[in-house]
């Protein structure tokens, strides 16, 4: 088959079983990613890899990595920007095209205007060890124009995946029979050549790499043996620090084939008693269509709202129905809710944040900044 007559529309019964399986189902390192996804997918490995590959020429898939959990390998924290309306797109691209240790920049708004409506512009940021998130959010602030943000770190982790496909058409109140687990957030130090492989090994994919021994040329990028490369994999898998291997759809722009992963982004927010917010985590994290929930402090700016979670579908309708459902059930639970909302987001790029030491301070020096200045 050649390339162009290979499908690559999300409809495809074969592209929807891979992707099903590709977007958040490997769950840690893998020696073989593409040979699990094919045992899940029932799709037999050859196939896998000249589909994903399709897909990503295609920009049907955004990019394909081995995600890591950046919780725990660097400092990190949502962030929510007032920025004056003028300046808006601007900064937008500023974080985006500018700063490597932007990951999401989302513009939001909200259907009335609320506590926090005035923070616009939402980001993810991560900074390596030892330095500064402040700091680093007041250099971005003196080159966008913004006039206050808000640093809101994870607490815990209670929901942390894609899978857009699998979440299509879920029914609201869709949920798991136990609470979810709980996720901390501890710094893991690591050696130079646990970061020399983590470097290479988190590099996302092109299409012409999605090959049978997927692994041996990011070992060779590494510098070092195969078994080598293998082996401290394995140990950062270990020591809880890698992610998914995984595929990441465009779920916000239109694909190239017209197709929309999603249309509607939503930002949940829950303001829940003191000392409630791990139960309340676990019990909005159970709910299938989260794709993330967390444990963090909004403050004042936001009406003190302490937990947090993303949810995403095609029909705004639909999307406010999810939310219902778990509003619906942390009241069955028992848990008193003191103030929500939801945060739409509107325009929208995805990159993955940096979190490699030396290049934080190659960065510093590019913008003539002395590293030791961004330390905490």
């Amino acid at each position: 088959m050649t390339t162009a007559a290979i499908p690559v529309t999300l409809d495809d019964s074969i592209n929807s079983r891979i992707l099903a399986v590709s977007e958040d189902k490997v769950q840690g390192f893998q020696a073989d990613p593409i040979g699990m996804i094919a045992q899940q997918s029932g799709v037999d490995a050859a196939t896998v890899r000249e589909r994903i590959s399709a897909m990503l020429r295609a920009g049907t898939i955004r990019r394909v990595r081995q995600t890591m959990m950046a919780t725990n390998l660097a400092r990190g924290s949502l962030v929510a920007w007032c920025v004056p309306e003028e300046k808006l797109q601007s900064a937008f691209d500023y974080m985006f095209k500018h700063d490597p240790f932007s990951g999401h920049v989302v513009i939001r708004s909200t259907d009335t205007v609320v506590a926090g409506s005035r923070y616009r512009l939402w980001t993810t940021l991560k900074v390596p060890q030892g330095y500064s998130l402040a700091k680093h959010c007041e250099f971005l602030a003196s080159k966008t124009g913004a006039t206050s943000f808000r640093l809101m770190p994870a607490k815990r982790l209670f929901a942390l995946g894609v899978g857009h496909v699998r979440r299509r058409g879920m029914a609201p109140g869709s949920k798991s029979d136990q609470p979810a687990e709980v996720l901390n957030t501890n710094i893991v130090e690591l050696t130079d050549l646990d970061w020399q492989v983590l470097v290479s090994l988190k590099r996302e994919f092109a299409a012409d790499e999605i090959t049978e021994n997927l692994w041996q040329a990011r070992a060779d990028e590494a510098g070092v043996p195969l078994d080598t490369f293998l082996q401290v994999a394995r140990s950062l898998n270990e020591r809880g620090v890698v992610g998914r291997f995984s595929t990441f759809l465009e779920h916000v722009k239109p694909l190239s084939t017209g197709e929309r992963v999603t249309k509607f982004n939503a930002l949940f927010h829950w303001a829940v008693p003191i000392g409630r917010e791990i139960e309340t985590g676990c019990e909005v994290g159970r709910f299938h269509i989260m794709t993330h929930a967390y444990w963090r402090e909004g403050g004042p700016e936001f009406n003190n709202v302490n937990i947090m979670g993303v949810a995403h579908g095609t029909e705004k309708e639909m999307v406010l129905a999810h939310k219902a459902a778990i509003d619906e059930h942390l009241a069955a639970t028992g848990i008193p809710v003191s103030y929500t909302n939801v945060f739409w987001g509107g325009r929208s790029e995805i990159k993955p944040s940096e979190i490699a030491p030396q290049a934080y301070r190659e960065w510093c020096r590019s913008n003539g900044i002395d590293p030791s200045s961004m330390r905490e």
